[in-house]
This record gives structure tokens, C-alpha cells and sequence, in this order.
């Protein structure tokens, strides 16, 4: 296996590269191989919350039942409308 020597680690990024290690019971090697693997898209990063759905739907808000059933009904509304003014 190939060695490198890393310096330069802000202390924010040791803070972290320690947690990291201490959850997973690993040494600092493996888990700086562990987030070099994430960063790198060779390592799946783990959700840390709601899917993007969730998150959009939050943002964008959420229809209420009775708000969805009454643009059903206008949509209906429209194309029945429509069907009836063709030739």
C-alpha cells in the first residue's frame, strides 16, 4: 500500500477526523482513508436527514386534502369544458 503524509489539518478538520474515529471504534488512518474515500465519490456519504422530497416539500408546502381534491375538481371541471367545445 502506498503511504502519504498529511499536514496542514485545521483544527475544526482534526475535531472532526477524531470523531470520526472515536464513533467508529477505527484509528485516525482509517478514518481520514474513510472521508478521503467520501470526498472522492468512491464511498457513499450516509443521509444525515429527510430525502429531497421531504426537504422540498417543506420548502414548497403541502396541499391539504380538500386544496388537492378542489384542483382535481377544477381540472375535470376544465377538460369536460373543453371536450364539449370541440366541433
Amino acid at each position: 500500500m502506498t503511504q502519504l503524509t498529511l499536514r496542514g489539518f485545521d483544527p475544526e478538520l482534526e475535531k472532526r477526523l477524531r470523531e470520526l474515529a472515536a464513533r467508529d471504534n477505527s484509528s485516525l488512518n482509517k478514518a481520514a482513508l474513510k472521508l478521503m474515500r467520501r470526498g472522492a465519490g468512491l464511498e457513499a456519504v450516509p443521509s444525515v436527514g429527510p430525502g429531497i422530497g421531504d426537504q422540498l416539500r417543506a420548502f414548497a408546502g403541502q396541499l391539504s386534502n380538500a386544496e388537492a381534491k378542489a384542483i382535481d375538481r377544477a381540472i375535470h371541471e376544465s377538460r369536460e369544458h373543453d371536450i364539449r367545445l370541440q366541433p
